[in-house]
């Protein structure tokens, strides 16, 4: 198969050229290349590598009734995705043991229209458990350090955090920590603007020292997810300079609003870390200009409408549906296109060991998104492909439609429709020396 004409964004450039596919892989990229089978006409389209999203919620299996990987991975594609991350909740049972990792596997590889790789669980009381996750394939741990929301998911005090950070680094595998200090959260109060209170950046901020100074001690690789400030992220570099082996995420939802949007929006906007002033949006939007940002994922985590309703804005649901829209908001904040193909796919590839993905490069798998930089489009119900339809995205306006998405040389996604069957696979880290004890 031939892409024919269309502008390839890689890391360091963007060129016009075609690219030969063959046996789901690329095997040639070259201006005019010799017509080969069949062919794509990507002319007028720009061609990103397939988005990486490294921190989703499909709630599958257990809890299918909020997402489901059929429709979640319908709503990566639709956005330009190839390949998503697992989160270990809050499937039901969480991916916390080897038992509970078979069961998603299944469940994924009959329903995934995306490839996927899995997230394993680090709570107080699994330890034993991570070595059999790890010979299963886990991308890494998840741990948090403040309350999950989830009984069967109970936070790493700072014991059990460290003790798995060496077990992780015995395994050679990164830690993904939910950073706030869970004692400088609270819950006082009813309204959103209580909530918005109840969340502090400092918590942020002081978790994020923390889980660096334990993961330097125990020599473990971590990765703070969901970075919602200027100040968290100054706080990973900042642990980074003095020696720490850690990987900085955002989301899309903090570089596009704000805790002001979140009181105007409602529950479709509450997350935690919450939104943040308008100040910490920008300052994050400038350092991930700047390349001071590694990652960008979605933190895609929906509820049913009746779990977003309620008089007391913390008890209801937490999460922000957005996996169809990271790479609008990449777009839309400015971001060039070379480093969009960064945080959205070669970075990922790069920090979890993934061979074959997150780069337009001879070798490596046929993931492609074809978007057309031209178009415009409005984001409606009818437009998203989750199970719910519910986002705070909803009458936003992006540029960049995307016409096509390609996984391993096939066609998922073409001018708003889901193309073929389910045919994910799983994706697991390139094959490293783990010390086994």
């Amino acid at each position: 198969m031939i892409l024919r004409g269309g502008t390839i964004v890689t890391t360091e450039s963007i060129f016009p050229a075609d690219i030969h596919v063959e046996d789901g892989r690329i095997a040639a990229i070259a201006p005019d290349l010799p017509a080969q089978g069949d062919e794509i006409d990507a002319r007028g389209l720009t061609i990103f590598p397939g988005v990486i999203d490294v921190h989703v919620h499909f709630n599958e299996p257990g809890r299918t009734e909020w997402e489901g990987a059929a429709t979640g991975s319908s709503a990566l594609a639709a956005g330009g995705g190839t390949l998503f991350f697992d989160m270990p909740l809050n499937s039901s049972p969480c991916t916390v043991d080897a038992a509970a990792f078979d069961a998603k596997r299944a469940a994924l590889e009959i329903s995934s229209h995306t490839d996927f790789a899995l997230w394993g669980g680090l709570i107080p009381g699994n330890r034993d458990r991570l070595d059999e996750l790890a010979d299963r394939g886990v991308i890494g741990f998840k741990a948090f350090m403040a309350d999950s929301g989830l009984p069967e998911f109970p936070r790493a005090d700072d014991r059990t955090l460290y003790e798995g950070m060496r077990t992780a680094a015995r395994l050679r595998l990164p830690v993904a920590v939910h950073a706030e200090n869970n004692d400088l959260v609270s819950a006082r109060g009813t309204s959103i603007r209580d909530y918005l209170s109840s969340r502090p950046i400092i918590a942020e901020v002081e978790a994020i020292r923390r889980a660096a100074i334990l993961a330097k001690e125990a020599g473990a690789k971590i990765h703070i997810v969901h970075i919602s400030s200027g100040r968290g992220v100054a706080e990973a570099l900042e642990a980074r300079a003095s020696g720490a082996d850690i990987s900085i995420e955002t989301c899309a939802h903090y570089l596009y609003f704000t805790g002001e949007d979140m009181e105007r929006i409602g529950a479709v906007a509450k997350c935690a870390p919450p939104l943040r002033p308008a100040v910490e949006r920008n300052s994050l939007c400038a350092l991930l200009l700047r390349g001071d940002i590694d990652i960008v994922g979605s933190d895609h985590s929906p509820a049913p409408l009746s779990m977003k309703q309620g008089d007391s804005f913390f008890a209801i649901w937490g999460g922000i549906a957005g996996v169809q829209s990271t790479l609008a908001v990449l777009l839309d904040r400015g971001c060039p296109p070379q480093r969009i193909a960064a945080v959205a796919a070669a970075n990922p590839a790069a920090r979890f060991n993934i061979a074959r993905k997150g780069s337009i490069t001879i070798g490596n798998d046929a993931d492609f998104t074809h978007v057309d930089l031209d178009s415009n489009y409005t984001v409606t119900p009818d437009s998203l492909f989750q199970r719910h339809g519910l986002s705070p995205y909803i009458g936003a306006q992006f540029r960049g439609v995307v016409r096509r998405t390609i996984l391993r040389g096939e066609t998922i996604f073409r001018d708003g429709k889901i193309a073929g069957a389910p045919r994910g696979r799983l994706v697991t880290p390139h094959a490293t020396t783990r010390i086994h004890t």
